[in-house]
């Protein structure tokens, strides 16, 4: 069945609705997928609801009464008309793409990730004349994106997670959404900060996706925060301490080793796609 269905058969509505769980579960994924952005079949499935599980449609009933009452008492303190306007618009987007796209502890480890990107361009512009040491940057790069990463299915920073792993969407594709948002977030500033200091993006692009992947290939194993806290750990004992110690980058962000980058990262890939329905087979303590 596609997400690009008119609307979703009655008969799927009613099985939805009851909780069933057997079939294949692409189905469940793109009834699910599709009822996002169908209000008709969103308000058949409310009718199937009250008819599978009548408590359930009374609890939301009053749960909407509630926010009707606290909403109405809350009417005389609003902007005005064009603020709230362009408000509504905004709040709109932004609850749109977080819903879809972000983990819902991405923006504070975004801004960890900022804060660690600015103390390495702080340092690298404070060094720029000694020339001591190699570009901090460059060195943090392909491991920057890996805090937010962590936090793409990890039980420990997500409030929701039992209601996540439980929905018909879990798994790769919804691991794959947040990592997307997560270099969507980090990629350009780092672009941006590799510019003012001189680190280009062919040194480093390559290594982060392979760091990206690579967590996500090993996150399937041991969980995505142990994996992205131990590829960090290795980056910083392979990479940046020697580094640091001989004060020059080392042959892992030199030209030469950008084929081998390429390599992995289409490994990774490989066994990603090879093993995309392990996110969903997860345990719940990953």
């Amino acid at each position: 069945m596609s997400t690009s269905m008119s609307h979703v058969p009655p008969h799927l509505l009613e099985r939805y609705a009851a909780g069933e769980s057997r079939g294949a579960p692409d189905v469940w994924w793109a009834v699910e997928a599709h009822l996002e952005a169908c209000a008709a079949c969103a308000g058949q499935l409310a009718e199937a609801v009250g008819r599978a599980s009548p408590a359930t449609a009374a609890l939301l009933d009053r749960v909407w009464a509630g926010l009707a009452t606290e909403v109405a008492a809350g009417a005389d303190v609003r902007p005005a008309k064009t603020v709230r306007s362009l408000l509504g618009l905004v709040g709109a987007w932004r609850l749109r793409w977080v819903k879809h796209w972000a983990a819902p502890a991405l923006l504070p480890r975004l801004g960890m990730t900022v804060l660690v990107v600015l103390a390495a361009l702080g340092l690298d512009l404070a060094d720029s004349a000694a020339g001591r040491f190699p570009s901090l940057v460059l060195l943090v790069a392909p491991v920057a994106p890996l805090l937010g990463v962590a936090a793409a299915w990890s039980r420990g920073v997500d409030p929701a997670y039992e209601l996540v792993v439980a929905s018909p969407r879990a798994g790769l594709d919804l691991v794959l959404r947040r990592t997307v948002a997560v270099l969507g977030g980090v990629v350009p500033l780092l672009a941006v900060v590799g510019w003012l200091v001189g680190a280009s993006p062919a040194l480093w692009l390559l290594p982060c996706l392979a760091f990206t992947v690579g967590a996500l290939v090993l996150g399937e194993l041991v969980g995505l925060h142990r994996a992205a806290v131990s590829l960090a750990a290795v980056w910083a004992v392979l990479a940046v301490g020697p580094s640091l110690a001989l004060g020059r980058p080392t042959v892992l962000l030199a030209a030469a080793g950008l084929p081998a980058w390429a390599v992995l990262t289409a490994a990774f890939v490989t066994v990603l796609l090879v093993r995309r329905r392990a996110y969903t087979r997860l345990a719940s303590t990953r």
